[in-house]
């Protein structure tokens, strides 16, 4: 295992997590519950930390984590739902506001 990096929060440690593990790269985050202590230890030392199980993918992770997106999401545009009028953004397969799915013509 190989520390890569700290995320700034949980949200987005896992969504790092989430792109990695679809480009097929092993991750983790450790140090979830750090948060809570925040104020007992320096708060810079309270985030997420994301492993990988590969030091051989470490250039490619981090070009999948600096993007902040999936390749399959690249160039997408937002999405307006007709159901229920609602602007969607790309990586959304259904509205979430009223569960209707994405229409085929927008992939």
């Amino acid at each position: 295992m190989m520390r890569l990096t700290r995320a700034p929060s949980l949200m987005l440690g896992q969504h790092w997590v989430n792109l990695l593990e679809q480009a097929g790269i092993p991750s983790r985050l450790t140090g979830v519950h750090l948060h809570a202590v925040a104020g007992e230890i320096p708060v810079d030392q309270c985030g997420p930390d994301l492993w990988i199980e590969n030091p051989e993918h470490k250039e490619v992770a981090l070009r999948i984590i600096d993007s902040g997106q999936s390749a399959d999401d690249a160039g997408r545009p937002h999405w307006h739902c007709s159901h229920c009028d609602e602007w969607l953004e790309p990586q959304f397969s259904d509205c979430w506001q009223c569960g209707q799915p994405r229409p085929a013509a927008l992939g």
